[in-house]
Order: structure tokens, then sequence, then C-alpha cells
């Protein structure tokens, strides 16, 4: 009968031990927190239709609304998420499409569509909270072309372990 030695159990036992202690981070008990929070500062212009989130290439948010009803564009400022992260770094992506939107001499507007796609790495901190606002506005002025406007921009902002409400 063979026997295992004793350095290949101990292995083993550490291999066993690391899985159970990844298993419980990436669960419920994880060491840190990540709040995301989608926040539209476009103008009249533009009308928020599709919005994509994922982090770390897994998707987490995903709504349209192609039907042109306004019911996205008109949530101005929601949470995407806000749970339990493993500390270290982690990428947030979102892809967000936008209809022209005019009136009388502008009704054109209605036939473009703009897609703006980001991506953004943040640091969560061992027993930190991270806030990460994501926020569409319109970069330029009168002079900037309306196909260059349509932008996204990241706030990061780390709290003490349970401040969560504080982000933003």
């Amino acid at each position: 009968m063979l026997r295992t030695p004793p350095n290949a159990r101990i292995f083993r036992s550490k291999a066993r031990l690391n899985l159970l202690k990844e298993t419980v981070l990436h669960g419920v008990i994880a060491g840190s927190r990540a709040v995301i929070t989608h926040r539209n500062e476009m103008g009249s212009s533009f009308r928020l239709e599709k919005l994509v989130y994922a982090v770390d290439g897994a998707q987490i948010y995903a709504q349209s609304d192609e039907s042109g009803s306004g019911a996205l564009d008109e949530k101005r400022e929601f949470e995407i998420f806000n749970g339990s992260i493993i500390p270290g770094n982690h990428t947030v992506t979102t892809v967000m499409v936008f209809r022209g939107h005019g009136y009388g001499i502008f009704s054109y507007l209605k036939g473009y569509k703009f897609t703006v796609r980001s991506s953004h790495t943040f640091t969560a901190g061992e027993g930190r909270q991270t806030g990460v606002v994501v926020k569409a506005y319109e970069k330029g002025n009168v002079t900037t072309e309306l196909k260059d406007r349509p932008a996204i921009k990241f706030e990061v902002n780390l709290f003490a372990a349970g401040a969560a409400g504080q982000g933003g």
C-alpha cells in the first residue's frame, strides 16, 4: 500500500484552505465593498437609449429603451452595483448609446445615434468601500461638433468600511 508523504498532505491542506479563503472572500464576507453609480448629465440634445455596465469583463447591468419613451433617460442618477468585491484592482466598463433629440428645425437630430465606450481601473482597498460615479456629460461648447460632445468620466472615492451611502 502506498503512503502519501507528509509534505504532500500539508500541500493539499494548504491548497484546500486557500480555496476556502478565496471562496469566502469572493462571497458575502469580502473585505471590500464597491458602489457604482450612474449619473446622466447630458443636455437636452441627447437621450440615453441603451446602457451596459461590466466589472472585470462580467456584465452587471444592461437596459435599453429603443422605443423612445425616454424612461431610461429620465433616470438621471441611480445605483448600478452595491456589493462585496475582492480587494485589488478592478475595471469598470460602460457602453452608452444616445439618440439625438431635437424639435423644430433641429428635428433632424432624431436620426443620429452616438455610442460612447469607456473603462476605468480602480483599486478596492481591504476593509474599505470604493465609490465609483460614472458620469455621462457633454464635453466642449457650442462650437464642438455634436458627434464629439458625448463623453464619460469616472470619479472614484474611498471610504472606511461601513460608510455606506457616502458615495457620489
